[in-house]
């Protein structure tokens, strides 16, 4: 039996998009509850288009949105590449899904929760924990917290089972995500000992596709190589410039306060101004190159913005 990856755009819209009770399963597992009152027991899929009330505002797409019985919105998405831009975007879409809620001279009071889980196959934090759970918190006194917007954002690369005692889907779920893939040719029994996982790999089986599913299941991971060297050696140059910018900024600075003090906290100075600099004008030089290139291969204009950050416009105008 030959499986294909969940982390791909085609296998995990078919696994949480189309199986309420395996999103189900799965939000349970990964949000935040305190108390089994909190979980969902029934959702229905809700548009993941989130369309503006003008033409003139941003559209936008995430992969899977639901809500519950009492009106709370969940929206799950895979990010297979971490971006500066990711977290502006994740804020953006939870916020609009917040606001949609209400018609003109609707309650506020009517407003319900909507949850962002982001599963992310990159690391962008230098946290050692693999979970980052956020919330609106006053800062001198966390106990309060504005209710109604929450993100959690999962680092797959960084999760290693240790124990199953707490929390013991959410493992089973994360181990799911990275384990299986291409290469699996027997998948471990306690995967397949939950009814709802062992449903969950059977939805990978690449049996249950298409001819044309699976060209473009394999040319969406050849897209994320490219872009994965592309953004390495972007970064590798981006630091190398950064660094000789710096160098030579701390230098100039520092003979000319002709003090060795001046000369050091030039250096420093100059140093990681120069290296800011750098990275920025190479993340931004990886963003156009990469939406550049997912033109050239035809890849559907909501799927380069959701991963340049860039809007349609922006990214139509690029030359």
């Amino acid at each position: 039996m030959r499986y294909l990856s969940p982390k791909a755009d085609l296998t995990f819209k078919k696994v949480f998009g189309e199986h309420p009770d395996l999103v189900i399963s799965f939000l349970n597992a990964m949000l935040p509850f305190n108390t089994p009152d909190e979980e969902i027991a029934w959702v229905e899929y809700l548009n993941p288009e989130l369309v503006p009330h003008t033409p003139l505002h941003k559209d936008s797409i995430v992969d899977v949105r639901c809500r519950d019985k009492v009106g709370r919105q969940f929206i799950v998405e895979m990010q297979m590449m971490w971006t500066s831009a990711y977290k502006q975007r994740v804020l953006f879409n939870a916020s609009k899904a917040y606001v949609s809620q209400l018609e003109k001279g609707g309650d506020y009071e009517l407003l319900q929760p909507v949850y962002s889980l982001n599963l992310v196959n990159d690391t962008f934090s230098d946290s050692e924990g693999y979970y980052h759970d956020y919330e609106i918190v006053e800062r001198a006194d966390t106990k309060e917290v504005i209710e109604g917007l929450r993100f959690i954002f999962i680092e797959l690369p960084k999760f290693s089972p240790k124990t199953y005692n707490d929390k013991r889907m959410q493992v089973l779920w994360l181990r799911y995500l990275t384990e299986i893939d291409e290469k699996t040719r027997e998948v471990p029994e306690e995967l397949l000992e939950s009814p709802e996982i062992s449903k969950a790999v059977t939805q990978l089986e690449e049996s249950a596709f298409t001819e044309a599913q699976l060209l473009g299941y394999d040319k969406f991971w050849d897209i994320v190589s490219t872009m994965k060297m592309q953004i390495s050696s972007s970064q590798r140059e981006a630091r190398e410039k950064g660094l000789a910018e710096g160098l030579a900024e701390g230098r100039a600075e520092g003979l000319a306060e002709g003090r060795a003090e001046g000369l050091a906290e030039g250096r420093a100075e100059g140093r990681a101004e120069g290296r800011a600099e750098g990275r920025a004008e190479g993340r931004k030089e990886v963003r156009i190159e990469m939406a550049l290139n997912l033109k050239r291969c035809n890849v559907p204009m909501d799927i380069i913005v959701k991963t340049t950050g860039f809007t349609e416009k922006e990214i139509e105008e690029l030359e």
